[in-house]
């Protein structure tokens, strides 16, 4: 999950408007040279430049196509924007203002991952290639180091006998990390069956449920629906306290737990309101309840907006499938291998190198680098090539799972961009429904909406690492939200869009290194309180720190 704005502005597939459309005309006009170059370095070099009679026939069919669109998709926003924006009663033009309209729904359509198309692009191809040589580097600088710190001194023999495989690659630190993995699955198999039992309580409770308005029947389907929810969240949360898992199993417990409570709730909120409307016999007669192969295929699906039917494409490419688990796995050491060589080495002797603020100020600019590649490398591998794989595999057709946020000039159009499938939720469920139970205050439901998702945020860090250290939360809660109301600019987007990079340098810095100053002071500073205390005051602030 990622920081979330959510507005009417997001037109129901959560799009920014003309940034999205120059960015895609872009990406036509960048396959138009591609091909021209291909067709140009083909040539003969002693023979004159000749464009072929089919390439410049396709490219000017292309130019003219795309013309035909943008001007199809203008006269479009001007007749929507007429129909919204005007009513006509008895000859004359009621304006009608933006708090009267109906905010839009989430609609699905057949589309590739944005990556995917840039991918095709020889440049940008490069530059995925310069990350996997930079992988390659770090893989051989840690070989080589674990070799001469362990080798260096006796035989080869000896030191391979003392330290076997680890001699070459010394991976203890992600196996502890992915720690109790049996224990994972089987708390993950006791949540995917309690989420799976929200089926057959829905139906049941569709099917008899007397018809016309909502009676004591409904609400006690509701009290028993919130009750679920709290018994949902507090099982795993009484098992990672028993079982004290490491971060990434910890994690993958927190995030699965997440998600499907996420899953249940845009499940029971659509159908429920579908229960709620049946009328039997009607020309929309489509039954009180979905099928449940539409809400196992829902649980799988990488989104968390229900429909009964999404768009699937033709076939099951296993290639694809194959080398997208394939690049999670790489981006897994690849975070390794970052936090190893630059995270670990500053802060694991904190207890003894006590924190002065000439050394904080170092340490957070020293974190800004390898935060952002985490931050990098994070996105890849679940937003893009996780989500693609299961996409792949269940012939999910819209795979626009992130927009260009790399792009943004503004932070709005950052948090509505990066987690495309986080922001429909929020969206749909969150603040569509405060927009209208709120006579349509945006202001609440937008704050309802950063609230939220910073709680969620700061719950599954302060679970996973094991302490309450909300710095996520401050940051985001207050300084994220207070960004969005920075005035947009026209005439200086690139300046705009620097000044967000430095902000995300600057942010993810600032988390990178609080959180393992935290982390490793929990480990070598000793417990000052064996109260609760102990877990909700920083272990930092009280081992001996001069600050």
């Amino acid at each position: 999950m990622a920081a979330r704005n959510v507005s009417p502005n997001s037109n129901g597939n959560s799009d920014s408007g003309g940034e999205n459309n120059a960015f895609i005309d872009q990406l036509k006009i960048q396959h138009l040279r591609n091909k021209t170059q291909v067709s140009l370095l083909t040539t003969q070099v002693n023979k004159p430049i000749m464009i072929p009679k089919k390439l410049k026939d396709e490219i000017l069919n292309n130019l003219d196509s795309q013309l035909e669109d943008l001007l199809e998709d203008f006269c479009q926003e001007v007749e929507e924007s007429n129909t919204h924006g005007s009513s006509h009663t008895n000859g004359e033009v009621k304006k009608t203002s933006s708090r009267d309209r109906e905010l839009p729904d989430k609609v699905f359509v057949s589309r590739r991952s944005v990556l995917t198309e840039l991918f095709e692009i020889s440049h940008i191809q490069t530059l995925k290639n310069i990350f996997i040589a930079v992988l390659i580097i770090f893989s051989m600088n840690t070989i080589l180091a674990d070799f001469i710190e362990k080798g260096g001194t006796g035989s080869l023999s000896d030191a391979w006998q003392k330290h076997g495989f680890r001699l070459v690659i010394d991976l203890n630190l992600v196996y502890w990390a992915f720690g109790k993995l049996s224990i994972v699955v089987q708390i993950w198999v006791g949540m995917m069956f309690s989420t799976l039992l929200v089926y057959p309580c829905l139906y049941f409770w569709a099917i008899s449920r007397p018809l016309g308005r909502a009676g004591l029947p409904d609400w006690l389907m509701l009290v028993a629906y919130i009750v679920y929810q709290i018994a949902f969240m507090a099982y795993p949360i009484k098992m990672l306290g028993e079982h004290q898992f490491p971060f990434a199993s910890a994690f993958i417990v927190l995030l699965e737990q997440t998600r499907l409570v996420m899953k249940s709730h845009a499940f029971v909120r659509e159908n429920a309101a579908r229960a709620l409307r049946y009328k039997p016999h009607s020309e929309q007669d489509q039954g009180p309840c979905p099928d449940f192969s539409c809400y196992l295929y829902f649980l799988f699906a990488p989104t968390l907006v229900y429909r009964d039917t999404y768009p699937r494409t033709n076939k099951i490419r296993w290639s694809y499938v194959v080398s997208n688990f394939a690049q999670v796995f790489g981006c897994t050491i690849y975070i390794y291998y970052v936090f190893y060589r630059f995270c670990v080495p500053i802060f694991q002797n904190f207890n003894s190198d006590h924190v002065t603020p000439k050394r904080m100020v170092i340490g957070i600019f020293g974190c800004t680098l390898p935060g952002v590649l985490i931050l990098f490398i994070g996105f890849f591998a679940l937003l893009h090539s996780w989500l693609n794989a299961f996409a792949e595999m269940l012939r999910f057709g819209d795979r626009l799972f992130y927009k260009d946020w790399w792009n943004s000039s503004h932070f709005s159009n950052y948090y509505r961009t990066w987690n495309v499938v986080v922001h429909d939720w929020l969206y749909c469920y969150v603040y569509k429904d405060i927009y209208n139970i709120s006579h349509k205050n945006q202001t609440l439901a937008m704050s309802s909406v950063f609230f939220i998702s910073a709680v969620f945020h700061e719950y599954i860090l302060m679970m996973a690492f094991g302490f309450f250290y909300p710095i996520l939360f401050i940051m985001f809660g207050t300084m994220g939200f207070g960004l969005m109301f920075v005035p947009k600019g026209s005439k200086n987007g690139r300046v705009l869009n620097i000044m967000m990079w430095v902000c995300l340098f600057l942010g993810m810095g600032i988390l990178m290194c609080l959180y393992s100053m935290e982390w490793f002071a929990r480990r070598n500073c000793s417990i000052t309180t064996d109260s609760f205390l102990d877990y909700l005051i920083p272990r930092t602030w009280t081992c001996d720190v001069v600050l």
